[in-house]
């Protein structure tokens, strides 16, 4: 799935499997077909490890696999922070408008997904992304290092102090 949040647009297509040549082809489809005039692409996404550029160059020549990969730039979401991702909301979001049964086959699945992408991409709805740098901070401390002072050895002139075991 691909979310562009401020237009309003997604391109959803299933496939059998998630290879790194299956991601290389969508890659090829996103910059060819979907934005063939666009100098540079920002792509955010998660750690899956088919998502990285020699993808591209299993997939294709070295000189197109290079071409496509220069017109790339790609943010990885914090490894356990999926939920940052927009598409991973996107999907959360078309599974439970879309696909609230199973179904067995590509093709009608497909049919399915083209619809909802069709509907959706009619109502340009946009992401209103509203996670801001101090909700991160909040929310990701753990993931931030801890740094403590050190105990100071040396004597402190009267009236001074130092911090010890201060979490910052």
């Amino acid at each position: 799935m691909w979310v562009e949040p401020l237009a309003g647009r997604r391109r959803v297509d299933a496939r059998r499997q998630r290879t790194r040549i299956d991601w290389a082809h969508e890659i090829d489809q996103l910059l060819s077909v979907d934005y063939p005039d666009a100098p540079r692409v920002v792509l955010v996404m998660d750690n899956l490890n088919t998502h990285t550029l020699g993808s591209l160059y299993e997939a294709f020549e070295p000189t197109k696999a290079r071409a496509l990969a220069q017109r790339l730039e790609i943010h990885y979401t914090p490894k356990h922070g999926s939920w940052l991702n927009i598409a991973e909301i996107e999907l959360s979001r078309l599974t439970r408008q879309c696909l609230d049964r199973r179904i067995d086959d590509l093709e009608p699945l497909n049919t399915e997904l083209a619809a909802w992408q069709a509907a959706t991409n009619a109502d340009q709805r946009q992401v209103d992304w509203q996670f801001t740098t101090s909700d991160a901070r909040t929310k990701l401390r753990h993931l931030y290092p801890q740094l403590q002072k050190r105990r100071s050895t040396r004597l402190q002139p009267c009236g001074s102090f130092s911090i010890v075991g201060a979490r910052w």
